[in-house]
């Protein structure tokens, strides 16, 4: 079973505008039954749970199913044909005594041969599995985004969204108080809770927004690597300096793209600035300090550039302005960080 998130803001009393990938949404209606207008005319009725906005939808993977049908057929006509095997290879009573050794031994023979079957295999392959999808997941974390806003197509009126003039309005004047409306209603940050804590934001420039957050190094970024050994056992080792540090790297840049991406996707801004702290110990004090590592700056119209897909994000980062010091033995040092134009 699956959970689907939608964000929403709401306006007015029983309007509230959603946030998808496919584009903003005028809905309406009571709680657990909403219909949804987008800005194309097209209308869905959704069924949830009130208070939520969660959804559920169930998926059946058939290939699965019919992979588990074929091995467990498979399983069975092993054992049928083992067994008949067996009952062959029993040396007749009237048989002689050298027969039954020959067919002792051949017996033997075969059992020798045949490769022991790992019980955990499955198990193992799984957790391998899963150990290469996380690690992925943390370098990628920059591949996905909130759906964008035109806030000057919502002041146009367009379809059914004549509603969102006035907030539009106030959005596209700069009122810094009606982002942080959006940005406390819509929570762009909230599905980044697993990679990052702390979000704050904050600004005196409508052309800009300054955020800050809280790496969770430690957390994210595993201390083992798994691997499948040739039979079939469970390979456990740590990672090097060199290679933790890099995925270390590779997180929290990936991460503090998907910040600018989600930042650009909700307000009309040119710039955000981007701070990315986390706590180090002082081995002068003994007490563990919370540090600035990274401090970038990234406009709008460089990141709309940027094939996401296909990015290395700390290389992709190094190519903003940016204050980082970082080596593989070590990780990040701290770092001054970059102040408004």
């Amino acid at each position: 079973m699956g959970l689907n998130f939608r964000k929403s803001i709401t306006l007015f009393k029983g309007v509230k505008l959603n946030l998808s990938k496919s584009g903003p949404s005028l809905s309406f209606g009571r709680s657990g039954l909403r219909q949804s207008i987008n800005l194309k005319g097209q209308a869905r009725t959704s069924v949830g749970i009130p208070g939520t906005g969660i959804y559920y939808t169930k998926n059946t993977n058939v290939k699965t199913l019919a992979k588990k049908g074929k091995e467990k057929l498979e399983e069975l006509t092993s054992k049928k044909k083992g067994k008949g095997e067996e009952q062959a290879a029993l040396p007749a009573a009237a048989g002689t005594a050298a027969a039954a050794k020959g067919a002792k031994t051949t017996r033997a023979a075969a059992a020798k041969a045949a490769p022991a079957v790992n019980p955990d295999l499955e198990r193992n392959r799984q957790l391998v599995a899963e150990f290469e999808e996380r690690i992925n997941a943390v370098k990628s974390v920059h591949k996905q985004s909130d759906g964008y806003i035109d806030w000057e197509v919502i002041l146009k009126g367009a379809g059914n969204n004549k509603e969102l003039v006035p907030f539009a309005e106030s959005v596209l004047a700069g009122n810094i108080d009606s982002y942080f409306k959006v940005i406390a209603e819509a929570g762009p940050f909230d599905d980044l809770l697993e990679f990052g804590s702390g979000f704050e934001v904050g600004t005196d420039d409508p052309s800009m927004l300054e955020i800050e957050f809280k790496v969770m190094s430690s957390e994210v970024i595993p201390q083992n690597k798994l691997s499948l050994k040739a039979n079939g056992d469970l390979a456990e080792k740590p990672f090097t300096k060199s290679e933790y540090y890099e995925l270390v790297q590779d997180y929290v840049a990936s991460t503090i793209l998907r910040v600018a991406r989600d930042s650009f996707a909700l307000l009309p801004i040119q710039k955000v600035i981007i701070h990315a702290v986390d706590s180090q110990l002082n081995t002068a004090t003994g007490n563990e300090e919370e540090i600035t590592i990274v401090s970038v700056k990234i406009k709008r119209d460089s990141l709309m550039t940027i094939n996401f897909e296909r990015i290395d994000p700390s290389d992709c980062l190094g190519g903003f302005e940016i204050n980082e010091k970082f080596k593989k033995t070590s990780g990040f040092a701290p770092v001054d960080r970059l102040l408004p134009d």
